[in-house]
């Protein structure tokens, strides 16, 4: 039997944008909070980039971050080379998906009787057309992107330290501002269980998934 997976639309346009893709409308895992999103993306930069090109769908996967000076949910990126052609590039409306913690739900951990397996999952589909930077905003980009990962690390390095290297590096790629104009979202974390199942889950996921755990406990109502 195939887990149950579902998604939903929130749009960040006016009602004349709306997409009608005939999607699972199911409320208690809609994600309408732009925050909820960007907190999503800040904790899971490996993104999925999907195209429907002249010649067919194209997908790529490269990092992302949130562009945290921009008023609206704003991403920026990178594409190697020749990717941007492949995708047409900044020529239509992309599809970009942020996977969050997500892990198969066995019935084993129900009550007797209760025999349909699930998958949670939080995931979030962001849609826009992206803007194509110059060289000098490639470059600030990728900076900012190395420094904004490299910044975990002791002894974490910067692109400044070599910059005429660098820039002859970066020339291989091409860098992208996307605003999302709309977005579906869904936190699939067994909502529809009752506390004591969703303690057993979470309690199992905290020894082998601990990042979705704390997304169960994050969406839980609190306790009488």
């Amino acid at each position: 039997m195939s887990p149950q997976t579902d998604t939903v639309q929130r749009n960040l346009t006016p009602a004349s944008g709306r997409h009608n893709g005939g999607m699972r409308h199911t409320p208690r895992y809609i994600v309408e909070d732009p925050n909820e999103v960007k907190r999503l993306i800040r904790k899971n930069a490996w993104a999925t980039f999907v195209s429907a090109a002249s010649t067919g769908l194209v997908a790529s996967h490269y990092p992302v971050i949130l562009d945290e000076d921009a008023d609206e949910l704003t991403i920026i990126s990178h594409f190697g080379r020749p990717d941007e052609v492949a995708h047409e590039l900044g020529q239509h409306e992309i599809l970009v998906i942020i996977q969050g913690p997500h892990d198969y739900i066995s019935p084993s951990w129900y009550a007797p009787g209760d025999i349909i397996p699930t998958w949670n999952h939080v995931t979030a589909h962001l849609y826009g057309t992206p803007e194509l930077l110059s060289d000098d905003e490639n470059y600030a980009m990728l900076s900012k992107l190395t420094d904004h990962f490299e910044r975990h690390y002791e002894g974490g390095r910067s692109l400044s330290e070599d910059e005429e290297g660098t820039r002859r590096v970066a020339k291989g790629t091409v860098g992208l501002r996307m605003r999302v104009t709309r977005f579906d979202a869904r936190a699939k974390l067994s909502q529809n269980k009752q506390p004591d199942v969703v303690d057993t889950i979470t309690a199992n996921l905290a020894e082998t998934n601990p990042g979705l755990a704390a997304e169960m406990e994050r969406v839980r109502e609190p306790r009488a």
